[in-house]
């Protein structure tokens, strides 16, 4: 029988829960940096790598922040986002939805068109050369103030061809969604798809404030939504997906190990859930690398992970049409590996 890993490479799926700054590799943050003239804290590609050891999400958004910082020119954006993508592809990823933090760059002074553009020229060029689709989703960081958000959002109308959803991510204590309830409001009538980080290291509250005042269509983690059953209820009832990250939550110290992590339960609760890498250069294991650690240490089911790749496509952005065709392609998978008897349960 195939092993689990080869089973999910041969699994076509989308990937719904990605910070392309969060795929910024040592390596290339080096090449960057050098290329820019920037000065980097860190002697050599060996200790960057080093300081990917975090005790919670603050600390990861320090050093996350220290290396975006390297990104000056539509180039950087590029080359960043390429890089993702062509590894995306031999993940067997054909489509994904990608999150960009626009204050994150303006803030030093890089236009948002330079970095709009840099994404999107990587993106076209992965749909005409690799045929990986994607839609692009504009995060506000939610520990600055609304009115940033707003300016932000400002700059991103002019690109509402380019920019299919706006979110909500960086520091979540302290930092609750109704404290962007007007802004969000604006991009809904602009024609911005809502989605929001909510229940990762915040309560199940702010998981229902992103549902019921940001109007929310899909929950980016919401782990913590499993602490409120009324809540839970509400998100298998209106089928709201969550966007999982599992090596993500144990680097972060979310969970204390792949085995306590809620997502089979998720699963059991009939909980909508699909599976991501979040940030991969900094926790470890892009998308088919969270597949094979999370389905191992549950004890998850071949079946169990082909439900996960389906919602992956069922949960994303694109259109009935394109959620069928991806769907149908799954499935000529999965029957291939039926025949081949390659398919299993543990």
């Amino acid at each position: 029988m195939t092993d689990l890993a080869t089973f999910v490479r041969r699994l076509p799926k989308a990937e719904l829960h990605l910070h392309i700054e969060g795929t910024l590799e040592p390596e290339l943050a080096v090449a960057i940096a050098r290329r820019n003239g920037i000065p980097l804290p860190y002697r050599s590609v060996d200790e960057l790598r080093a300081a990917y050891r975090f005790a919670d999400l603050q600390e990861f958004l320090d050093v996350y922040y220290a290396c975006a910082g390297v990104l000056i020119e539509a180039r950087d954006f590029y080359e960043l986002t390429w890089a993702y993508l062509k590894r995306a592809h031999a993940d067997n990823v054909r489509h994904t939805e990608i999150f960009f933090d626009p204050q994150t760059h303006t803030a030093r002074g890089v236009p948002f068109t330079t970095v709009v553009d840099g994404i999107c020229r990587a993106l076209d060029h992965a749909r005409d050369k690799l045929g990986l689709t994607s839609r692009l989703i504009l995060c506000f960081l939610r520990h600055l103030d609304e009115a940033e958000a707003h300016s932000t959002l400002d700059e991103a109308i002019p690109y509402r061809d380019r920019i299919a959803g706006v979110g909500l991510d960086s520091s979540e204590r302290g930092n609750p969604p109704s404290k962007f309830a007007e802004v969000f409001r604006r991009a809904r009538e602009a024609g911005f798809v809502p989605v929001a980080h909510a229940g990762e290291e915040g309560p199940a509250e702010y998981v229902r404030e992103a549902l019921h005042i940001l109007k929310a269509v899909r929950i980016d983690h919401g782990n913590n939504a499993l602490d409120d059953t009324d809540l839970v209820a509400e998100l298998v009832r209106r089928r709201i997906p969550l966007t999982v990250c599992p090596l993500s939550n144990l680097k972060l110290c979310i969970v204390d190990d792949l085995a306590s992590h809620p997502l089979k339960r998720m699963l059991e609760l009939g909980v909508f859930v699909t599976v991501n890498s979040d940030d991969p250069a900094y926790f470890g294991g892009y998308v088919n690398d969270n597949y094979v650690a999370v389905a191992e240490a549950l004890g998850l089911g071949r079946t169990d992970v082909v439900q996960l790749a389906r919602n992956s496509f069922d949960a994303s952005l694109l259109d009935d049409a394109d959620k069928a065709r991806l769907v149908g392609e799954l499935s000529v998978a999965v029957s291939s590996l039926e025949r081949s008897e390659d398919w299993g349960d543990p």
